[in-house]
């Protein structure tokens, strides 16, 4: 088949969604089918080959941020727009940059959910003609619904069907102020209509966005995320150690829980003495005041010395990191949409302890490798204490955890899924 995968970049950040379709890509080739992948806005920041390298950049962000602002830069020269969204200069830009609020993109992201009737228009046209001289495509694959304003013309103009996954684009437009954020939802409600299947990556994230998005079952499927299993071997000896390591590996952000984390750590400390800490993932500069924040606290508290934070690893690095864990908890208290951190965790035979919240539960059931605690810090602290007093039982976990990430999520069953889910 002939594939194209659409995917925004994170400039210097990492990124769940990229992580995803990077590894749905090079799955999807590795099956023999001849699969595009283009990077839209920035260029992503991958812990694998980066699919998209050959690739040329479309919706350049700046260009898209100017064309928002101006009526005249709508009508810039070719060669200054080809400049501005050169991903040297993204990237430059990018890292200057703190985290993008959600509460700051109302009107740019209205805009380019109405495609080829909103400002960015222009880029829509340069994104098809060019797509027009490449092979036709048996479908195209968009990586949220956020992208929902160009499936008509892609449709249309390209005579393939359209698949859109679907994975936390509801906080990010119901953190908008209004009139924003119900227009987005009402633009990408009637959007949806021309988009052929949408995918959702757990069956609690499916049932939401069909709500809200006013699917029909016959278009919506249930596709788990998987990863790339190679050099997820587990360490019993991390199983065995004492004091016990709990692990947090996700960006380092409120909406990830890691706040709670830290809450709950310094509970479980009480009944196990030495209990250690290391904290992994993404840190940009917008999340370097939060993490500040918290390294005062726990110094406050006399445990920081039993503590320790790794940002921004490489892959090889994350394997090792995750290695050296005894068991793991991300208690994200958002709509996460599924959670691939659990996956890699799990793989690297480490049991996670996870709040009964969105998709959790749903993914812990399916692979046997953890527990569920009531969402409260006090619970989620008892759940540590649990795991971390009883060594057989973490092995058996381990074992669990190992066996069912490579059972439930690898990169193969994921790509397998899709495919059946857009033949269907």
């Amino acid at each position: 088949m002939n594939l194209v995968q659409l995917t925004p970049g994170a400039g210097a950040m990492y990124c769940g969604n990229c992580f995803r379709d990077n590894a749905l890509v090079a799955e999807l080739r590795r099956q023999g089918h001849d699969t595009l992948m283009l990077p839209l806005y920035l260029p992503m920041t991958l812990d694998e080959p980066d699919q998209s390298a050959s690739s040329p950049l479309f919706f350049g962000g700046i260009n898209v941020y100017l064309q928002q602002r101006s009526a005249l830069f709508r009508h810039t020269p070719g060669w200054i727009r080809a400049w501005l969204s050169s991903p040297r200069l993204l990237r430059w830009a990018t890292g200057k940059a703190a985290k993008t609020r959600a509460s700051d993109l109302g009107e740019l992201t209205l805009s380019m959910l109405r495609g080829e009737e909103g400002r960015q228009a222009r880029e829509l046209d340069e994104l098809i003609g060019w797509l027009r001289a490449q092979p036709k495509p048996d479908a195209v694959f968009l990586s949220n619904a956020l992208l929902l304003g160009m499936a008509r013309r892609l449709g249309s103009d390209l005579g393939c069907p359209v698949v859109c996954m679907l994975q936390g684009e509801d906080d990010f437009v119901d953190a908008m102020g209004s009139p924003f954020r119900e227009e987005c939802w009402r633009e990408m409600s009637l959007r949806a209509r021309e988009v052929h299947r949408f995918i959702a990556a757990s069956v609690y994230f499916g049932n939401r966005m069909a709500e809200r998005l006013s699917l029909s079952s016959a278009q919506l499927r249930v596709v788990s995320n998987g990863i790339l299993l190679d050099g997820y071997d587990p360490s019993p000896s991390a199983q065995g150690a004492s004091p016990p390591v709990l692990g947090f590996f996700a960006r380092m952000c409120p909406e990830k829980g890691l706040d709670r984390l830290i809450d709950a750590y310094l509970l479980a400390r009480r009944d196990v003495p030495g209990l250690r800490l290391k904290v992994g993932g993404s840190c940009g500069p917008g999340d370097e005041p939060f993490v500040g924040k918290l390294r005062a606290r726990l110094s406050d508290e006399g445990a920081m010395e039993s503590v320790e934070f790794h940002p921004n690893l490489d892959r090889n690095a994350k394997i090792r990191f995750l290695q050296s864990l005894s068991f793991f908890s991300v208690p994200a208290q958002y709509s996460e949409a599924f959670g691939l951190y659990l996956v890699e965790a799990m793989a690297a035979g480490v049991p996670v302890v996870q709040p009964r919240h969105c998709a959790f539960p749903e993914i812990v059931e399916r692979s046997g490798g953890g527990i569920i605690t009531e969402n409260t810090t006090e619970a989620l602290a008892e759940g540590y204490v649990r795991v971390a007093s009883d060594v057989e039982w973490r092995r058996r976990l381990s074992v669990q955890a190992a066996e069912g990430a490579r059972r439930e999520f690898s990169v193969e069953a994921m790509a397998r899924g899709i495919l059946q889910a857009i033949a269907s």
